[in-house]
């Protein structure tokens, strides 16, 4: 899988977690740029993406994300390293 599929169902979590079917991220998407993206839906996107692709992060790795590309490398990275 590669970043930019990886990127689409990502968007596809994101549409459904937080009900609206306009979001349309991309690599530099911040919780700033999504109405509804705050901590508590942050905590559910993150259980949702980590259940979809059947990988878990750590609290550090969590909060390192600073937008969209890094959660999508991150995720790259864990279901190629396996």
């Amino acid at each position: 899988m590669n970043l930019e599929q990886i990127l689409k169902k990502i968007n596809n979590i994101f549409i459904d977690i937080i009900d609206d079917e306009n979001i349309k991220l991309d690599y530099s998407t911040t919780s700033q740029d999504i109405d509804g993206w705050e901590s508590l839906t942050h905590f559910q996107l993150i259980m949702e993406i980590e259940k979809h692709f059947k990988i878990r992060f750590s609290i550090i790795e969590i909060q390192s994300f600073m937008n969209v590309g890094d959660l999508c490398n991150a995720v790259f990275k864990k279901i190629n390293d396996n």
